[in-house]
């Protein structure tokens, strides 16, 4: 779920070959080894993916406490939707964390935030998770070559989700398309009549909140010292700070039970063509929970050549739809009329990166429009490096800021 860089690679002492470094589990610390350390580290994403629901819970319930019915004044602000887009981007690359971003605005939601503000927000946070793997690209500035394929192989990330959010964004103004797919979808998946689908979602969503209700009226009675809207505050702040936890500790176990399944998935799909690649980003990226790992996978394989730009494309694409995940197991921290927004949030995420999938990637002009600029951006960097920090700073900081300024001065 985090978005944490892959391990650096390790030169070892007794041979000038370059060995990846052994990704060691948090619990081996107490001397498990085998299948006690394999089922501890299981046992430890089942505790973590509890935590994290519960956090998203606490975050929806401090919402509703701090705003009252007051939550569309108090994002004001944000009412602009390139705001929110831009909320999105900036809290996405602070956090390193397209996760962190879902989960919290599934809470906001739950808790009142009106969902025209949270799809723009959703959408920036598709924007600003491609910063981790352009920063990976960035070591490999030595070699004008190898950073010209690597800072490439990054961008047409960013290109691919820039253009769509031009795409779907304006579709979204005009028409309400992601509202009103994603809402018909959670009125299908949750209402009386949605059948089988909704009762099964029913019953995880019953199942889930009866099991984390303990923990989420502990911590809100444990902040209940506080008078509202303070009280709310808190809580949104603690389930944040929890968030951000659970989903460092999630990446650090789930790469250690899965990168090395995911890395055997990659390479034997990758190069098959690019519904294989589409595929396997999207596997890869549910297996790791971490679009940021599975595409700064690529970078270094691509920057040495080993895959090309065209091979590197569809796999970024099939890991947008893979991160998609960990918004829906958010969504069931909610139930009732909560757990209908909160599930409308999650599919927005979904929907949004499976059009543009099926859009700009099913379109040959349009596929090609990531790939030109990538090659485009790609010479112009490795050429002059002082590209590569002019498009890191402002796609990711300085147009994000410029555009929040300029609204609430205005």
């Amino acid at each position: 779920m985090t978005d944490v860089v892959p391990q650096a690679s390790v030169t070892t002492a007794n041979t000038s070959q370059v060995e990846p470094k052994r990704l060691r589990s948090p619990f081996e610390r107490f001397g498990l080894t085998g299948r006690p350390l394999r089922t501890v580290n299981w046992l430890g994403v089942v505790a973590g993916v509890y935590v994290l629901i519960t956090a998203v819970e606490l975050i929806g319930s401090g919402f509703k406490a701090a705003t009252g019915d007051t939550a569309e004044s108090l994002f004001a602000f944000a009412s602009n939707p390139f705001v929110a887009l831009m909320v999105g981007v900036l809290f996405t690359a602070a956090t390193q964390s397209s996760s962190t971003t879902t989960s919290v605005t599934v809470g906001l939601v739950a808790g009142g935030l009106p969902i025209q503000i949270a799809i723009p927000m959703l959408m920036g946070a598709n924007i600003g998770t491609t910063l981790t793997n352009t920063l990976v690209s960035l070591g490999m500035v030595r070699d004008r070559e190898s950073f010209r394929r690597a800072f490439s192989a990054a961008t047409v990330h960013d290109f691919f989700n820039l253009l769509a959010v031009a795409i779907f964004l304006p579709l979204e103004l005009a028409f309400g398309l992601l509202e009103r797919v994603s809402g018909w979808l959670a009125g299908a998946s949750s209402g009386a009549d949605g059948g089988i689908v909704a009762t099964l979602f029913a019953a995880i969503g019953t199942v889930v909140d009866t099991v984390t209700e303990p923990l989420a009226n502990l911590l809100e009675a444990g902040t209940s010292f506080l008078p509202d809207p303070w009280h709310g505050v808190l809580m949104i702040v603690l389930g944040i700070g929890l968030i951000l936890g659970v989903i460092n500790w999630l990446g650090r176990l789930l790469k250690v039970l899965m990168v090395g399944k995911a890395a055997q998935m990659l390479h034997s799909s990758v190069g098959r063509g690019p519904i294989s690649g589409v595929a396997s980003g999207a596997a890869v990226t549910m297996m790791v929970q971490s679009s940021s790992t599975t595409t700064s996978l690529m970078i270094p394989l691509a920057g040495s050549g080993t895959f090309s730009l065209k091979q590197v494309y569809p796999f970024t694409v099939g890991a947008n739809i893979g991160t998609t995940v960990t918004a829906l197991i958010a969504a069931f921290a909610f139930t009732g009329a909560e757990g209908e927004v909160a599930l409308q949030a999650a599919f927005v995420h979904v929907m949004f990166n499976v059009f543009a999938a099926l859009v700009i990637f099913g379109m040959p002009l349009l596929r090609q429009v990531p790939l030109r600029g990538a090659v485009w951006l790609g010479d112009v960097a490795a050429a002059n490096k002082l590209w590569a920090a002019a498009w890191v700073l402002g796609v990711f900081v300085g147009v994000p800021m410029a555009l929040i300024g300029l609204t609430v001065l205005l």
